[in-house]
């Protein structure tokens, strides 16, 4: 079926795949039927007229060959009660009961075949088209004897017609009842989409916070990615709402310092109340960039990926050619098109700040390692500089703290770096590497390991 003519449905999809199946299976099975019960029918009859044929054999060995004066006819259909044909053959001739069957028997007397035998589509009057027989050639104190005892067919054939007929009877009525379980448990199984599908109105209404995930196992994942994406708005709109607080608290101060300086006519703007003023405004925009950087954090989000061994290299290149003195290398296991469960910015931000504070740092060399182990990410940036102190090893990462003022900078990139972690529930911890620089450790938990908020 064309894709443009699925149905939309989801019953109608799961109708219009089961019940053609379901179907095309009673079918088969009605086929089957007929053919096995062919096949029963024609081993049990074989299996009478064997018997039968034992015991006419066992009635002629009694009477010592003599058939004239054994019992056939209306004595043996009374004792193995049924109709059926006799021939007979024996040195002192033929005896074929009913007459009626001697053109269909007489041949077979002398085909010499043995076991069962079959006439089909004879045109006799007053005999069977179809005929099921089985022959068996004996002796009797050295006089040959032949004994053939047959069945007409044509009862049973249409005994079995009515009886298939009967099985597509129930076979129709099997279908529609079929037809009335399969929706009704369709039916009963997409109840938990209306569940769904009312959780969601409360939600846009505001009477739930996040949506139930206690629902059918199959609509969890698709309940754990709503609540996620929610878990994502709702940060962006928290970080939002921090950062104009703190941007407005944090120029607050140096915009009342320069408008003092403006406003004080009795003091000339010689050259420190200029610098003043410039390290103000430096101030004002170095808030500016940190809180226009914090608010472009996305965090963990549905759907978003990042190649990290080419967004590695593309930084390695560009710092490469920032300290052109310096070797930066990347170490990897992972493949070249492995990707990872962060914002693209983000990463950008942790490798970026990161391996900037190495370069700047360090002696000859900065080392990227890229790991993924236990559902974890890993980022590892060593350097062979001068080090941290182990005791200050835990004011890393704090805001504006910079642990050499004759260095440029405003000690913002590192305290980017844990907020940005942060948001993916991940750690940042630093060790002194094994030249003696500063080893810098990122670890972030994998897609599975974000947690859910899903509360009613």
């Amino acid at each position: 079926m064309p894709i443009a003519a699925r149905p939309r449905s989801v019953r109608g999809m799961l109708l219009i795949l089961l019940l053609p199946a379901g179907i095309g299976l009673m079918a088969l099975a009605w086929i089957i039927h007929g053919a096995l019960l062919e096949r029963m029918t024609m081993d049990l009859v074989e299996r009478r007229l064997k018997d039968e044929v034992a015991f006419l054999e066992h009635q002629i060995r009694q009477s010592g060959g003599q058939i004239d004066t054994l019992q056939t006819g209306d004595y043996f259909q009374e004792v193995l009660l049924h109709a059926f044909a006799i021939a007979i053959a024996s040195p002192s001739g033929q005896s074929i009961s009913p007459e009626t069957w001697t053109p269909i028997l007489r041949p077979l007397l002398t085909s010499g075949q043995e076991g069962a035998v079959r006439a089909r589509d004879a045109e006799v009057p007053s005999a069977p088209s179809q005929m099921l027989g089985y022959r068996r050639a004996f002796t009797v104190d050295g006089n040959p004897f032949v004994i053939i005892v047959a069945e007409d067919m044509e009862a049973l054939h249409r005994s079995q017609a009515k009886l298939h007929i009967w099985t597509a009877v129930v076979s129709v009525l099997l279908v529609i009842l079929m037809i009335g379980s399969i929706w009704l448990g369709i039916t009963l199984a997409l109840r938990s989409i209306a569940g769904l599908q009312m959780n969601l109105k409360k939600l846009q209404s505001g009477e739930l916070s996040r949506i139930n995930a206690d629902g059918p196992e199959e609509f969890r994942p698709l309940v754990r990615q709503l609540n996620r994406l929610l878990d994502s708005l709702d940060d962006r709109l928290e970080r939002s709402r921090d950062a104009l607080a703190n941007l407005s608290h944090s120029v607050k101060t140096p915009i009342a310092a320069v408008r003092q300086i403006l406003e004080d006519t009795s003091r000339p703007l010689d050259e420190k109340l200029r610098w003043e003023m410039a390290a103000r405004l430096d101030d004002i925009d170095a808030q500016l960039e940190a809180e226009m950087r914090r608010s472009r954090f996305a965090g963990p989000q549905v759907g978003q990926s990042v190649c990290p061994i080419k967004q590695a290299r593309d930084l390695l290149w560009m710092l490469g050619r920032l300290y052109p003195d310096k070797s930066f290398e990347l170490s990897t296991d992972l493949p070249e098109n492995h990707r990872w469960p962060v914002e693209e910015h983000d990463l950008n931000e942790i490798l970026g700040n990161l391996l900037d504070n190495a370069g700047k740092w360090s002696s000859r060399w900065v080392e990227l390692t890229l790991s993924e182990d236990q559902e974890q990410l890993k980022i590892i940036i060593s350097d062979d500089g001068a080090g941290v102190s182990e005791t200050a090893h835990s004011q890393l990462g704090k805001r504006g703290l910079r642990l050499d003022e004759q260095t440029p900078g405003h000690g913002l990139g590192l305290a980017i770096v844990h907020a940005i972690v942060e948001r993916y529930q991940g750690q940042v911890h630093y060790t002194s590497s094994k030249v003696g620089g500063l080893t810098a450790v990122v670890v972030i938990p994998g897609s599975d390991r974000f947690g859910d908020r899903s509360d009613n």
